[in-house]
């Protein structure tokens, strides 16, 4: 399979994450309302049991950072595609195995230099890989 074919399958593969992020953040928002706005009407809406409330409303938020971390690392891989570095190492420059690159589109990082990242930060992983 040529470079060109690879580069193609790959960002096919991102623009369906990055709609089914784009998915999830509107569903749970309610629409294409701002976090904000939803969080507002959420309050609105709310009963008399404010800790569950609030316990809900962090919930949402948290997932909706993690959601928005992920559409920051499509969009990132997109540029990489883009200008022609998709699929190297940012440590070592060293391509990275297709096969990783299909379980993890948006992996920044060769296995090798993945674990020494994890293995420096305690096993902390960060946001995109």
């Amino acid at each position: 399979m040529s470079t060109q074919n690879i580069s193609e399958t790959f960002a096919a593969q991102l623009q369906a994450m990055r709609e089914a992020t784009m998915a999830q953040l509107r569903e749970q928002r309610g629409g294409d309302l701002s976090r904000a706005d939803a969080a507002a009407d959420q309050r609105a809406q709310e009963s008399d049991d404010w800790a569950q409330a609030d316990a809900e409303r962090d919930l949402a938020i948290a997932l909706a950072e993690r959601e928005s971390a992920e559409l920051l690392a499509i969009d990132a891989a997109l540029k990489r595609i883009a200008d022609g570095s998709y699929g190297l190492c940012v440590d070592c420059g060293v391509a990275i195995a297709t096969a990783r690159l299909h379980a993890n589109p948006t992996a920044l990082r060769c296995v090798d230099c993945q674990s020494r990242l994890e293995a420096s930060e305690g096993g902390v992983r960060p946001a995109t890989l």
